[in-house]
């Protein structure tokens, strides 16, 4: 659960000097762990690293003068981080650079280490370790058990503080209703009931105001103050458009968890669809730039964090449906043909002619549940299929082999 911090100038003074030291620390513990190799010792455990932070407080005024609960948690963080990596569930753990990983994590005791407390109806204050009591927006109830929070600066120069607090999953209406949601480019989400709906992205003047401040930047001089108030204007501006598409997805998915009982997606390997064109140096790839170009739309329509929000808001009330052949299925025939999807918008199916939106009847085809097994396919003229070959549904007259659709 995140909220706006609203700090004083001398509280960010010391919000930054927290940040800044929890990143030496993350780094230095990343630095000990790549400097390893077969044949050397064993990079340091996380007790060998909490002694060799003593002794550099000792040492090191400017690290003394931080706080050491601080320094801590970003050694604790960074052993969860290497042992999440050997366990196969994450990436290694990589450096964090200055103005791109501003922030830091707080653990512990709520009423000892840490505090918050409400102030207004639209006010609360989080204690924080050698800063104070700084205030926030209290924009939603607080449940009682949090046990961690972190405070972070974005690349806009926004503070933010995010408790570790899991809200209780929406209930459905319990009218049993089903729906199926096609995620695309173009429509961002289609419903199977109709409904189309896109991600607001930045206006025209915005982008526009984008692509002249990308020029400047690359006009300036690296180090100079005029090249960091041209990033904090770029920072701004792509921040506006990621809050958009984050309360386009925290309204959609509320709005789904409440209206469905359950909800039915396309189970897509997006790390796979966004993999870079570009290949080797032996073997270069094709189509790059059109390649990134569709990495950016599919990142900026927001697919990934759709479900993910979808599966915590409506626990257990989501299912992942194999998206083969969703798009080229008639849904009230079952009639599978490549050109049923005349383009982008338009579906006509061949065999009955039904006619309907393409990410709709789409979406229609995940609502079923349905899942696509294919006949084998004749090795001679006028063959008829072996023995227990399933048929297609819906009588579809079509010399190619079609596809059986099954509810899932």
């Amino acid at each position: 659960m995140r909220f706006r911090l609203a700090p004083t100038p001398a509280q960010e003074a010391v919000l930054l000097g927290h940040c800044a030291h929890a990143r030496f620390v993350w780094n230095l513990a990343c630095e000990q762990h790549q400097h390893w190799r077969p044949g050397r010792e064993s990079a340091p455990s996380y007790g060998e690293q909490s002694r060799q932070l003593t002794e550099a407080r000792e040492e090191f005024a400017w690290l003394a003068a931080g706080s050491q609960t601080v320094q801590q948690q970003a050694l604790r963080d960074f052993a969860q981080a290497m042992a999440n990596f050997f366990a196969g569930t994450h990436r290694r753990p990589a450096w964090r650079k200055a103005s791109r990983h501003e922030g830091f994590r707080i653990v512990g005791r709520r009423g000892r280490q840490w505090d918050v407390r409400r102030l207004s109806r639209k006010a609360g204050e989080v204690r924080i370790p050698k800063v104070g009591w700084v205030r926030f927006r209290w924009s939603r109830q607080l449940p009682g058990e949090i046990k961690s929070f972190r405070v972070a600066l974005d690349r806009a120069g926004r503070w933010h503080v995010a408790f570790a607090a899991i809200p209780p999953p929406i209930d459905g209406p319990g009218t049993g209703e089903i729906v199926g949601v096609d995620r695309g480019v173009v429509v961002s989400a289609a419903l199977s009931v109709g409904e189309l709906l896109s991600v607001p992205g930045l206006r025209e003047t915005e982008a526009n105001r984008l692509t002249r401040l990308q020029r400047r930047l690359a006009r300036a001089q690296r180090g100079s103050n005029r090249r960091k108030q041209v990033k904090a204007a770029i920072g701004r501006i792509k921040a506006r458009k990621t809050d958009r598409r984050k309360d386009w997805v925290e309204k959609t998915s509320t709005g789904l968890a409440r209206r469905f009982d359950l909800i039915r997606v396309e189970d897509l390997k997006i790390k796979n669809m966004v993999r870079s064109a570009r290949g080797t140096v032996a073997t270069p790839g094709a189509n790059v730039r059109a390649k990134a170009g569709l990495n950016r739309s599919i990142h900026a329509a927001g697919w990934g964090r759709l479900v993910r929000r979808l599966e915590e808001k409506a626990a257990g009330r989501v299912e992942r449906i194999d998206p083969a052949f969703t798009s080229q299925t008639c849904h009230a025939c079952g009639h599978r043909d490549s050109r049923n999807r005349e383009s982008q918008a338009v579906f006509r199916c061949r065999a009955c002619g039904q006619g309907d939106h393409a990410d709709v009847n789409a979406a229609k085809n995940i609502a079923a549940g349905r899942a696509v097994t294919f006949l084998p396919r004749p090795t001679g003229p006028g063959r008829p299929p072996e023995r227990g070959a399933l048929q297609p549904l819906g009588g579809a007259v079509n010399r190619e082999p079609q596809p059986v659709l099954t509810s899932a």
